[in-house]
């Protein structure tokens, strides 16, 4: 398969599917308000049974549907903390009111990450924690890096001058897939690449998800969703100021124009340097003295960013959508001129379309096709040796395709197949490197069975079979069970994934600027594999929640750099001082245990945390002469104790609605392989409020806060062996605007 014909067989589905008649329609308006105290209710969900349409309420939670068929129609209204509710039209109305009850989050929220369908997070057979659109604004991110930290306990990220390394329960970034609405994306920088203003929810699954998602899913999935608001107009403006030159500008415009919907985004970012220190060790390479000496080397480095995205949705009928998206990004790194002599700048632009076709009540058809492109440069502003300033040398270029074509079946009331085909087409080049363009493509297909055995228990078992160009056919069988009594849940889950070797790993050679290593590519690469078993017990109560959830991961073939014995290194060490290669060396297991728990209190009160305890090692550390049997060894940038609280407060005025926010996090030490050090741990305290102020269709929201309350700095002198804990620069008041009007 190439990809002409990829392109030709999806335009050759969307023009088919768009060929259908009309219908007859009707439409649905009306409002729904709070059960209590009889307050309408913003942003509530509203879908259509067997249909693709759907709304969500304004400022005065009013909705409205138009051109749905004829015949009777079963709306479904949804909101975070109240009960899902049902309502049944036959003809068209225009005074619908509906009234919900308060519920606990966990039991009405709506995922489609674990099992690749829309479901209740309740129902879901595997585990899923979510970041929802309330948190995110109670606590007033501004980026991805930023909500992972605060509202979750499964993510610690490290900071050095190359960037950002994340880690999902002690494995990094690489083994962690992001996908932005269920499509995947790429680059060294892909979690810079979102919008938080766009963003509707977060679904963090934390195990392995090769079977629905393939290669790169070892150590989990995050799926960002953005906000896909249907009513009539929405324009909206937040900035962001906070210390350190740090400015967030987002604009967003939503437009629903019959049957065409319009979502426009545009973001910029920035941020000046920062040191943590204004000193360094410096060790004598004779004497072997460590002296503290003035540096200008940043703890962080400044940056500026443009990201803009637009998507285009057509529904010709309510069982038929059409999409179409595109978006651009770039950064550009921002050094001081002292003490470096080029900036990173990072570019990408990605483009997509999709087609969902609900063919009747039993059968819908999802298919997709997106392309993301990822290249970063060197920007020189000084001479360097053979370079002059203002010339630019790319260092590598990344290029991604997929197409995919999935079904949903209904076989009966308590069973539901999915199965799919996914063709992925890689390419990479790198002129630093001095390789031209390679390339790779997987082909893969895959079933998944959800079926209800008797009511309060379910099952969920698949297979997924890929075949890749360089390691050939991969089998990963994956199977949980729950069960539900009363408001008690278990689940037991057993995954296997596989990560595919990069081709950088494959291909690239690379040479160490300060110390002279020759780094070479594997050919013979093998597969990355794990095998994952969780084991999750829930309580869920109207207003508590409680979730416990243990998880055992095991990694096989790990690809690591192997030093060369001087035979095999002999052609090059005339020109270098050491040689390596990537090769399967490693083997890593992960325990792991997570508690989370929020309580709802009333008087507008709600509290909660979690707590993460990990333990990762890798059991194959290399044997030397000195130590020829050593222990195993923890990960790298591994961390065996994580935590996030907090306390929130609201209340409503008439117009006014005001939220306050404690939030606390903290994490354990964690360990660097590269240097064989500890960085200490650390805990910070937020304060959060918002003011906002509704008149009409017309919204006004003011925030402000104080991020890092203790003023915790890890101001230890700078030392390129000692990874800095974490880069914060202490105290940081911020203040936030946002304009909106949605009509």
């Amino acid at each position: 398969m190439n990809l002409s014909l990829l392109h030709r067989g999806f335009l050759s589905l969307v023009l088919l599917l768009s060929a259908i008649g009309l219908q007859a329609q009707i439409s649905i308006s009306g409002v729904v308000s709070d059960q209590a105290s009889g307050e309408p209710i913003p942003g509530v969900t509203i879908r259509v049974d067997h249909s693709l349409k759907g709304a969500t309420t304004n400022a005065r939670g009013e909705f409205y549907l138009k051109d749905l068929p004829q015949g009777k129609q079963t709306l479904r209204f949804s909101a975070i903390g109240y009960q899902t509710q049902h309502a049944t039209y036959t003809s068209s109305t225009t005074n619908a009111h509906i009234r919900l009850a308060e519920e606990n989050k966990q039991l009405a929220q709506v995922v489609v990450t674990a099992t690749g369908t829309h479901r209740r997070m309740a129902e879901s057979p595997i585990p899923v924690q979510v970041i929802t659109a309330k948190d995110l604004a109670i606590a007033n991110v501004a980026t991805l890096e930023e909500a992972l930290s605060k509202l979750t306990s499964s993510f610690s990220f490290a900071t050095n001058a190359m960037g950002t390394e994340l880690s999902l329960n002690g494995l990094k970034s690489d083994y962690v897939l992001f996908l932005l609405n269920g499509n995947r994306m790429i680059s060294d920088d892909a979690i810079q690449r979102i919008n938080m203003n766009n963003v509707k929810r977060i679904e963090i699954l934390n195990s392995s998800a090769s079977l629905l998602y393939g290669s790169d899913a070892v150590g989990g999935v995050v799926n960002i969703i953005t906000d896909d608001d249907k009513n009539g107009i929405e324009v909206a403006s937040t900035t962001r100021v906070s210390n350190h030159q740090r400015i967030n500008q987002s604009a967003t415009l939503d437009l629903l124009l019959g049957k065409v919907s319009s979502n426009t985004s545009y973001l910029y970012q920035q941020a000046g340097n920062w040191q943590l220190s204004p000193m360094a060790e410096v060790t004598n390479k004779k004497t072997k003295k460590t002296t503290e000496e003035p540096t200008n080397k940043q703890a962080s480095l400044g940056f500026g960013n443009h990201l803009i995205q637009q998507r285009f949705s057509y529904t010709p009928l309510s069982n038929l959508t059409l999409t179409a998206e595109g978006s651009f990004y770039d950064n550009m790194s921002r050094r001081p001129s002292e003490g470096y002599d080029y900036n990173i700048d990072h570019r990408a632009y990605a483009y997509g379309a999709g087609l969902q076709y609900i063919v009747s009540p039993r059968v819908f058809v999802d298919a997709n096709f997106s392309a993301d492109n990822y290249s970063s440069a060197y920007y020189y502003f000084k001479d360097n040796k053979a370079i002059k300033a203002g010339e630019r040398t790319e260092r590598k270029r990344v290029q991604f395709y997929k197409g995919d074509l999935r079904g949903v079946f209904k076989l009966s009331s308590n069973n539901k197949l999915s199965a799919g085909v996914e063709y992925l087409h890689d390419a990479l080049s790198s002129t630093t490197d001095s390789y031209g363009q390679k390339k790779t493509y997987t082909a893969s297909a895959f079933a998944q069975d959800e079926w209800t055995i008797a009511p309060g228990l379910e099952l969920v078992a698949g297979l997924r079979y890929s075949f890749n160009e360089t390691f050939h056919s991969h089998l990963s069988p994956s199977i949980s069970l729950m069960g539900i009594s009363r408001g008690l849940r278990g689940r037991i889950s057993y995954t296997t994934g596989f990560k595919a070797p990069s081709l950088q790993q494959i291909y690239a050679t690379e040479v160490g600027k300060s110390n002279n290593k020759l780094t070479l590519g594997n050919l013979n690469l093998k597969p990355e594999e794990s095998h994952s078993l969780s084991v999750n017990l829930e309580y869920l109560h109207r207003r508590f929640s409680f979730s416990a959830t243990a998880f055992f991961n095991y990694i096989s073939n790990m690809i690591n750099y192997r030093v060369l014995s001087p035979e095999e290194a002999a052609p090059y060490l005339k020109e270098y001082d050491e040689v390596q290669m990537r090769d399967n060396i490693d083997k890593a297991r992960v325990l792991g245990l997570n508690l989370a728990s929020n309580a709802y209190l009333g008087a507008g009160f709600d509290f909660g945390g979690s707590l993460t305890l990990l333990n990762g090692k890798n059991i194959t550390p290399i044997a030397t002469k000195k130590n020829p049997h050593p222990s195993p060894i923890l990960l790298d940038k591994s961390v065996g104790i994580l935590g996030n609280a907090y306390l929130n407060w609201g209340h409503t005025w008439g117009m006014y609605d005001l939220k306050m926010g404690v939030m606390a996090r903290g994490q354990g030490e964690r360990y660097s392989v590269t240097y064989d050090y500890y960085s200490p741990s650390f805990y910070l305290i937020d304060l959060t409020s918002s003011h906002s102020f509704t008149l009409g269709d017309y919204n006004v929201s003011l925030g402000a806060g104080i991020e890092n309350l203790l003023n915790w700095r890890d101001a230890r002198p700078w030392n390129s062996s000692k990874p800095y804990a974490s880069v914060n620069p202490g105290r940081t008041p911020y203040v936030s605007l946002t304009l909106r009007y949605r009509h």
